[in-house]
């Protein structure tokens, strides 16, 4: 019973965790239609910026949403190379994440950085709800409790903003930009909140991993586009609905089942450096599923 209640509060710990990468990815993935590669840089800008801001003294909730803004700014030069220089969006995404390697690099000083005597969010929120008389401690229940309450704000806001004006823009340029330029919407302004709201999720994801993992490394975002987008497919094959609503649950959903089935294949025996090879299998088969069962109903 032991086990499975590990096995149970690292996926829902971890998930959660990479909820908001889940968000970040879905945003351009689906609703904006822009292969935005910068991810592979601003997960671990945001882990490198709040590494560095937390062993430099500052508060922990500033230091973390410092990180996701300067996810933001990663997001919004990928928009500007691209829309200003006239770059096509997956060159523009790679120029961008491969410069940012180098800041994440400028910005710890080092490859990695350790973060295990230094305050994080976690402890500071279980600090104040001490402070206000509940009996908590650092512990994995008290931090799915912590992310879960995040989640749901962040994923509440993110509804209500798509379905603003300036989110239906937003939305509109990856359905059909041809569209609503003739609409008179500047697209170029769309493309650069776009960008910069999915990398401040993403960088956000980053700093509250590097956090939650007593460190920040340089190579933390490698990879990581592949786990967003593994997640998100594998919410949709389940989820057949197509609201905004539905959407952004459904990449929440697949995310924690995406790290259900990571903790399944390590508990079965397979080793940490098979995960690349296992995210790249479940991103197959959540790409493949849809078809199958297409066939499945109709032949």
């Amino acid at each position: 019973m032991n086990i499975v209640q590990t096995l149970i509060g690292n996926t829902f710990e971890q998930g959660l965790l990479f909820a908001f990468l889940g968000l970040g990815v879905l945003l351009t993935f689906r609703f904006f239609r822009f292969p935005d590669l910068t991810a592979e840089g601003s997960y671990p800008l945001g882990g490198a910026v709040a590494a560095a801001l937390l062993v430099a003294g500052v508060n922990p909730f500033a230091a973390t949403f410092a990180a996701a803004l300067a996810g933001a700014l990663a997001g919004i030069v990928t928009a500007l190379v691209h829309t200003r220089l006239r770059i096509n969006a997956i060159i523009a995404g790679i120029i961008v994440m491969t410069a940012v390697y180098t800041v994440n690099l400028r910005v710890m000083g080092r490859a990695n950085t350790p973060l295990l005597t230094t305050p994080s969010v976690f402890g500071d929120i279980v600090a104040a709800l001490n402070a206000f008389g509940l009996p908590l401690r650092e512990s994995v229940v008290a931090n799915i409790a912590i992310l879960a309450v995040f989640v749901a704000v962040v994923a509440a806001a993110m509804a209500a903003f798509l379905r603003t004006d300036l989110g239906l823009a937003v939305r509109a340029t990856g359905e059909n930009e041809t569209m609503i330029k003739a609409l008179g919407v500047d697209t170029d302004w769309t493309k650069m909140v776009g960008l910069g709201l999915s990398n401040f999720l993403i960088a956000l994801s980053g700093a509250l991993v590097a956090q939650n993992h007593g460190f920040a490394d340089i190579g933390m975002g490698i990879g990581i586009l592949v786990t967003g987008a593994a997640a998100v497919l594998i919410g949709e094959a389940i989820f057949a609905d197509r609201t905004i609503g539905v959407w952004i649950f459904a990449a929440i959903v697949g995310v924690l089942i995406y790290r259900l089935l990571v903790v399944l294949a390590l508990y079965v025996g397979l080793q940490p450096i098979d995960l690349k090879l296992i995210t790249a299998v479940l991103l197959l088969l959540a790409l493949a599923l849809p078809r199958f069962r297409h066939r499945l109903r109709f032949g």
